[in-house]
């Protein structure tokens, strides 16, 4: 004799039940989304930043400004430079390969197709790298843009 059945009751979902499960869902699906509209606004930063940067030194410095090329002068610009290009990676698109039919894929099979769950958070995964990359590097050029004004 093997172990008595268990029986499992169901029922179905609740209105509030299902309205959570379809939130859940938009909230995965919108993460992409909204890392786009944070690198938008990053963008806008990062065009405006370095033109702030040459107007205030004018400004400060009248026509008579310098700017002391130096290795601080090289790092704030190839940060600038390349927080610019790391940002602009995020906003544009990345082909994955997905399988429609997987809403979660194995992630040992991740290397044949990805689930559609998978591929919301992968690609919020990519953008979210980088552009905390992006930001890291545009913080740093700013830094050491402090150092450049001789």
């Amino acid at each position: 004799m093997g172990m008595p059945k268990k029986i499992i009751s169901t029922r179905p979902l609740s209105d509030e039940e299902m309205l959570l499960r379809k939130k859940f869902y938009e909230s995965i699906a919108a993460q992409s989304d909204l890392l786009d509209k944070l690198a938008e606004r990053l963008l806008t930063l990062e065009l405006a930043i370095p033109g702030l940067y040459a107007t205030a030194l004018k400004l400060a410095s009248g026509e008579n400004a310098t700017v002391t090329v130096n290795a601080a002068f090289y790092i704030t610009f190839a940060c600038w430079t390349l927080a610019l290009g790391l940002t602009l990676m995020a906003l544009t698109p990345t082909k994955w390969v997905v399988d429609p039919a997987i809403l979660k894929q194995d992630p040992k099979k991740f290397s044949e197709a990805l689930g559609v769950e998978d591929f919301f958070t992968r690609s919020a995964i990519y953008k979210r790298g980088l552009i905390f990359a992006s930001s890291f590097l545009f913080f740093a050029g700013i830094f050491s843009a402090a150092f450049t004004i001789g």
